[in-house]
């Protein structure tokens, strides 16, 4: 069986307004390099307006591999160039909402998601973490959403975290599409891109699972030592 006949036995891992190779060959189909446009406002609503639920990690690589194969009539620089503004804009407006809004939304006593608890927790995080949580949440879906809100909420300098925002819009949003574009070279990647997207989307998960082995580790540890007391 083929790597490609493999992915086809997968089940779907959302509907088909979720995958990036249908929502760019639509866009493309409609708009032509205009296309590149509606790209960048799914990457503005995913990190600015707190919708997370876009793909992320993969519309980008998918965006590079589609002007690497001639697919999206776009120069590689000029797509970096928007995608980037589009990543960095949406995050300054995440950090707004939370920085405006935030504190009376999670002081609402009857609020199921958002509680006060959440506030110190993410002072705390940023103490401890600094800019590297602006950063590394680029690369882990949800995480890149609510990153910029909690950093609002927690009062982040805001020297500080436009620093982080850009950096982190430049390592992933130009990044990633890059990678895309170089990877999508090779034959072995362009004949099978739904297993590059799959792959995408598990490597971004990472950083999550390492974080939940880390903390049950520290947690195990933590319950060691006082059972030793």
């Amino acid at each position: 069986m083929t790597i490609a006949g493999a992915v086809g036995l997968l089940p779907a891992l959302g509907p088909s307004w979720l995958d990036p190779e249908y929502l760019i060959e639509t866009f493309i189909d409609r708009w032509g390099t205009w296309a590149l446009v509606a790209i960048c406002v799914i990457v503005f609503i995913e990190t600015g307006l707190l919708f997370p639920f876009l793909p992320g990690d993969s519309l980008l690589f998918t965006v590079g591999l589609f002007i690497g194969t001639g697919a999206l009539g776009v120069p590689l620089w000029v797509a970096c160039l928007a995608l980037f503004g589009a990543a960095f804009v949406g995050d300054q407006v995440a950090y707004l909402i939370g920085r405006k809004a935030g504190p009376a939304v999670f002081a609402r006593p009857d609020s199921r998601f958002f509680k006060r608890e959440y506030i110190d927790k993410t002072h705390a995080f940023f103490e401890k973490y600094g800019g590297r949580a602006i950063v590394l949440g680029r690369f882990v879906p949800f995480v890149r959403t609510y990153i910029p809100v909690a950093a609002g909420v927690g009062r982040m300098p805001y020297s500080h975290f436009i620093k982080y925002n850009a950096i982190g819009a430049l390592v992933w949003g130009v990044g990633v599409t890059v990678l895309g574009y170089w990877l999508g070279g090779f034959d072995v990647v362009k004949n099978n891109i739904e297993v590059a997207l799959v792959l995408i989307v598990l490597v971004s998960m990472s950083p999550m699972v390492v974080e939940y082995v880390r903390h049950r580790r520290e947690s195990a540890g933590s319950s060691g030592a006082d059972s030793a007391s």
